[in-house]
């Protein structure tokens, strides 16, 4: 069995490049050179905002306020929360705490195949978040003496969209860019068992003659995807998980699964590269395994709200009462999650 320090958990709501052969290129570095590493990928250049520290008064500070939806979840039947099943459950063990991320095999069955192989292989012990760039990913798997590491198994080829039928429900929410680099192409964007996604609308099923759309998962913060080189059909070993906005990544990597613990500790990665910088001092990975190998009190219990149920419905129609009448972006939702820690 496996055991592992503890820190405090986030649970996430609405919760590279650089691998065996290519490194990802940083959008607000143009003209930086690309590293040989198992990724190739671009990030936006992101704007940063400040927010100001609110003003104090002398007396006692206000209660504050109770967020958007939160009667509604405090109201909820059991039969409108979704219990993670620890067979789809990794977990990314750090010096922090765990890391708990839900896979999709629907999505992406190959990639979460060789997850879930090079967890029993303990490949990924003792390797290190090699990459990690402020408003974009933290990227995880290579070693320290060797950023580009990749284990001796085939690539994969890409898995970044499938064709779903109606029964494979994603609750569509709002219009979005498909990927705002590549034109303006607009899809719906929705959840698919809590998971933030993008679909055609399932209208169109109907007029086509295999009664199927094109859907995908979006990278959101949480999104756990795996790193490649400017070929589609490279990835190996290396992955990332997203930190702020990637949308331009999407349908263009391959997620494998989504982070329901743990993000706190991925926004608390130490900020580097170790191809580009030599005093860069990366946190490590002490292994990933799969939650089945745990202890049952060592185990979260992990609750994600139906994104299918009317109480779910509701919730966003407070989220949007609260936001002006309109929701926020697909990537700001917050899915309650609700986790229950046996050692505590």
């Amino acid at each position: 069995m496996s055991s592992f320090p503890r820190s405090s958990l986030t649970a996430l709501a609405v919760v590279f490049a650089l691998t065996a052969s290519a490194c990802a290129d940083d959008g607000a570095e143009s003209g930086a050179r690309s590293d040989a590493s198992e990724s190739t990928v671009t990030q936006e250049t992101a704007s940063e905002t400040a927010e100001g520290a609110p003003s104090r008064d002398a007396g006692a500070e206000p209660a504050p306020e109770p967020a958007p939806g939160e009667d509604i979840i405090a109201a909820s039947a059991p039969g409108d929360w979704r219990t993670v099943d620890p067979a789809r459950l990794l977990v990314i063990e750090t010096g922090r705490g765990p890391i708990y991320v839900e896979t999709a095999p629907e999505f992406a069955p190959n990639h979460v195949d060789r997850m879930e192989e090079l967890a029993r292989m303990d490949w990924f012990r003792m390797k290190v978040w090699h990459r990690v760039i402020d408003g974009f990913m933290a990227q995880g798997g290579g070693a320290l003496s060797d950023p580009t590491a990749a284990p001796d198994l085939p690539p994969l080829e890409a898995e970044f969209t499938i064709m779903r039928g109606p029964e494979m429900e994603i609750t569509e929410v709002q219009q979005r860019r498909v990927n705002p680099r590549r034109g303006s192409a607009e899809a719906m964007a929705g959840f698919w068992m809590g998971m933030p996604a993008g679909t055609q609308p399932i209208a169109q099923a109907a007029i086509r003659a295999d009664g199927q759309v094109e859907s995908w998962l979006l990278h959101c913060p949480g999104t756990a995807a795996m790193a490649r080189t400017a070929d589609p059909n490279s990835a190996r070993a290396q992955f990332y998980i997203v930190r702020d906005d990637a949308r331009h990544l999407d349908t263009q990597y391959t997620p494998w699964g989504y982070t329901r613990a743990g993000l706190d500790i991925v926004q608390a990665l130490p900020v580097g590269s170790l191809s580009d910088d030599p005093y860069f001092e990366p946190d490590y990975i002490r292994n990933i395994v799969p939650a089945t190998e745990l202890d049952a009190g060592q185990r979260l219990t992990i609750e994600v709200m139906d994104t299918t149920s009317d109480t779910f419905q509701a919730y966003l129609d407070a989220v949007a009462l609260a936001n002006n009448g309109e929701l926020p972006d697909i990537c700001d939702i917050e899915v309650p999650v609700r986790i229950q820690d046996p050692t505590e």
